[in-house]
């Protein structure tokens, strides 16, 4: 089971904007073809760094549900997503993933969005540039090449970055950088890394993949959604809400 430790600040989604793009973007200093054909090679700005976010500010009664890895392929999971309609977000790494592609599209086709979280999952602080953009970009383009998709947000492992993941990101169209306040255990129990000790509009909820844990991942999600109805919480669409932070 990967298991992130430890509390990092998340940077305020003011502090960056970033613009829609596909794909990992063109190198700083690339000029355009007709500048360069002129001979006035004019350099590309680099891409804004995405903000990081693990609480989303807002007035409805939402949480957000976030899946990693995707090692944990629960049939029942299936039906549960589609018979409450939840927008989970399925933060997918291609090296546990891989294998077990169908099962995601699946979960696709239900509702869920899938979103990046590297190729191989490694930590990624400390690693060049080029090693980061190479994990980040590298599953932009296997979720493309697989679904379509080229997903906007994205959890580095373990929760851990640097300024370098940020660039990085940036540089392979990710628009926010997403970490979590909430951690749903594999016995079904609920821990903070910061704030209250209870659940509040705007919380993102991580749920690992466990080895073999206790409680399966649908009888998991379902106690949670029991915890949420008991607070008048409801699942939010990520997506939506960070896209309403970065106008």
């Amino acid at each position: 089971m990967r298991r992130r430790r430890g509390t990092l600040p998340a940077v305020p989604a003011a502090l960056a904007l970033l613009a829609a793009t596909a794909g990992c973007a063109a190198p700083a200093g690339a000029g355009d073809v007709s500048s360069r054909a002129a001979g006035t090679a004019t350099a590309v700005a680099p891409a804004p760094l995405p903000p990081v976010v693990d609480h989303v500010t807002t007035d409805d009664p939402v949480v957000f549900l976030t899946y990693d890895d995707g090692a944990e392929r629960d049939p029942r999971f299936i039906d549960l997503v589609r018979d409450r309609r939840l927008p989970v977000g399925m933060f997918l790494t291609d090296s546990v993933t891989g294998p077990g592609y169908g099962h995601f599209a699946r979960l696709r086709a239900v509702g869920a969005t899938l979103q990046n979280h590297t190729l191989d999952h490694p930590a990624l602080p400390g690693l060049p540039l080029a090693a980061q953009r190479a994990q980040i970009c590298g599953q932009q383009r296997k979720l493309a090449a697989r679904f379509g998709v080229r997903p906007r947000l994205f959890r580095p492992p373990y929760g851990r970055y640097d300024t370098a993941t940020l660039r990085a990101a940036a540089e392979c169209g990710i628009a926010a950088v997403v970490l979590w306040r909430v951690t749903l255990e594999p016995d079904g129990h609920l821990t903070y890394r910061h704030g209250p000790r209870r659940l509040i509009p705007g919380d993102i909820i991580a749920v690992p993949s466990g080895e073999a844990p206790p409680l399966s991942l649908a009888e998991r999600t379902a106690r949670l959604l029991g915890e949420l109805e008991k607070r008048g919480l409801e699942a939010g669409r990520l997506e939506d809400h960070v896209g309403r932070v970065l106008r």
